[in-house]
């Protein structure tokens, strides 16, 4: 079955631009920052008449509204969502000017009632005079988070692109050697020979499968690098020994698919097969807090093997950092006579994380 593309904040959803999460702290912050600035700016300005005690008033009066706007915004973002185009953001821009100006008019009555006589302005050119900073703040800000979005959009169908062609290529060397290893098998140990074509099998499913974009499970990966190993063992014989450290590793941890099998495929490549003794690799992984801390270290081959690490671990990197953001760490280089590969990756996605790559 045809996955369906209705999912608006897909890349390739088409004539809908998604609002950013006005329930989010980041977002919220912006409309304080903004609301505190132009205050700033309005009393910094030549020829203003106002003290600290407008300045203080006005900073008050900004920053309530823009609470009172990232509330309203909040509850609202469901329905402007279901608007055609570019209409949400349109119904963002009229919710912000009419919040604002009818808190204008309360703020001008209550300073009236209560005679503090805080504000000078009619309530006319109070309210005029804030409704028209709100058209114009705010259609910029709308700006900014659309380009924000449409950069978000570009990336997500670059790192999808990425991922797609990691996952449609198994090298052909590595499925040459495979199938040369099935057929030496075959009359040797037919058993064997059938394991390694599943193996075979499962690591094509992952490369080509067709829903392969979407996040497995850390024990999905794993069970796929065990498979990996197994054909590679019956190629390199006792030149490749492999110790396992993994302690008590979340089996059910969202990860995007074939994130680890390139890490080992290059320890395989690059720290074994140029060794004629071959080597250890070893496979670290343990909670950390509420994420989990990988590492896969192999020998450090006297004569770097052509294409070096670069490719695989560069595609690592930009996935790791657009589905974890700043909090997924990806460090590589020698330890000693040791190549070490260490991943750290956070216990919930970042903040331009998606669960549909």
């Amino acid at each position: 079955m045809r996955e369906s593309n209705d999912d608006p904040h897909a890349p390739g959803h088409r004539g809908h631009h998604p609002l950013p999460d006005f329930c989010s702290a980041p977002v919220i912050f912006a409309l304080l920052v903004v609301g505190a600035i132009t205050v700033t700016v309005m009393w910094l300005a030549p020829n203003n008449s106002h003290g600290w005690r407008g300045y203080s008033v006005g900073m008050l009066f900004a920053e309530w509204l823009a609470l009172v706007i990232g509330v309203a915004l909040c509850k609202l973002s469901p329905l402007l969502q279901r608007l055609p185009g570019h209409a949400p953001y349109a119904g963002v821009w009229l919710a912000m000017v009419a919040i604002v100006a009818g808190g204008s008019v309360v703020v001008h009555w209550m300073d009236g009632a209560m005679q503090m006589q805080l504000l000078t302005d009619t309530t006319g050119d109070f309210v005029q005079n804030n409704t028209a900073i709100t058209a114009l703040l705010g259609a910029a800000m709308l700006r900014y988070f659309y380009l924000q979005a449409q950069w978000q959009t570009r990336l997500a169908a670059v790192t999808q692109a990425q991922v797609a062609a990691l996952q449609a290529r198994i090298r052909p060397h590595f499925l040459f050697n495979s199938m040369n290893t099935v057929a030496a098998l075959v009359r040797v140990d037919p058993a064997a020979a059938e394991r390694t074509v599943e193996d075979l099998s499962e690591l094509f499913r992952a490369a080509l499968g067709e829903h392969s974009t979407r996040d497995g499970t850390l024990g999905d990966e794993l069970a796929l690098v065990e498979r990996y190993l197994d054909i590679e063992q019956l190629r390199l014989g006792e030149r490749l020994r492999i110790r396992r450290e993994l302690h008590d590793l979340p089996a059910d941890y969202p990860l995007p698919r074939l994130l680890l099998q390139p890490l080992v495929e290059n320890a395989v490549r690059h720290g074994i097969q140029p060794l004629r003794e071959g080597g250890e690799i070893i496979l670290r992984g343990q909670r950390d807090g509420d994420g989990i801390l990988i590492e896969i270290d192999n020998p450090l081959a006297g004569t770097p093997t052509p294409g070096g690490h670069g490719h695989g671990l560069d595609n690592v990197r930009q996935r790791v950092a657009y589905r974890y953001g700043t909090r997924g760490r990806v460090t590589v280089g020698p330890i000693g006579d040791r190549f070490v590969v260490r991943l750290q990756l956070p216990g919930q996605p970042g903040p331009h994380a998606r669960t549909d790559r």
